[in-house]
């Protein structure tokens, strides 16, 4: 019974972010500089843009400003086609990582290496704990879940994911442990 407790923990804990938000915007930049980051890897299908839209919401080119005035680096890192991401990366002139295969660590550690910065240094936003979440805490980044901006259009294994996700949103809820991920940073 012990082991299965301490499991369970350690299984729910890959899944916690270091802080929560309903958007990007209401992320404290300030303080993640005071915490040493210095590249923010964002996901982009409804995080930055609903999915299968390609507009610029007028809010996110000040906000990507005042990201780049502060000093970070950005490098959008999406498992959607080349195509899909290039297109709107383009558009703000961000590098990016496409078929990036989140949760494995191989978009996470691509954005790193040309970042030239180190885990430590790394925060992940993003709008899924499978993938974004799950991904940065199995490499050790500090995680940001956004609420997702839309769940129209969404892919078939996302749907699946988001049902998931809620079970995974109601145990975490009930451990403290999202909670605790609002008040974290």
């Amino acid at each position: 019974f012990l082991i299965f407790l301490l499991l369970g923990r350690f299984f729910l804990k890959c899944f916690s972010p270091n802080f929560y938000v309903n958007s990007i915007y209401e992320i404290d930049l300030n303080s993640l500089k005071a915490l040493g980051i210095k590249l923010l890897i964002l996901d982009l299908d409804n995080t930055l843009v609903e999915c299968n839209k390609c507009y610029v919401a007028p809010k996110l080119v000040p906000w990507l400003n005042k990201i780049y005035n502060l000093g970070f680096k950005l490098i959008i890192v999406s498992n959607n086609t080349k195509e899909r991401v290039a297109t709107f990366a383009k558009k703000l002139g961000l590098p990016f990582v496409h078929t990036a295969l989140k949760p494995l660590s191989f978009g996470f550690k691509k954005a790193m290496a040309t970042a030239k910065v180190s885990k430590k240094e790394t925060a992940v936003i993003g709008d899924q704990l499978l993938t974004d979440v799950f991904g940065g805490n199995m490499l050790g980044l500090y995680t940001i879940l956004v609420k997702p901006l839309s769940l129209k259009g969404e892919s078939f294994f996302t749907s699946i994911n988001r049902k998931i996700e809620r079970v995974l949103l109601f145990l975490l809820t009930k451990r403290g442990y999202f909670n605790a991920a609002k008040r974290n940073l």
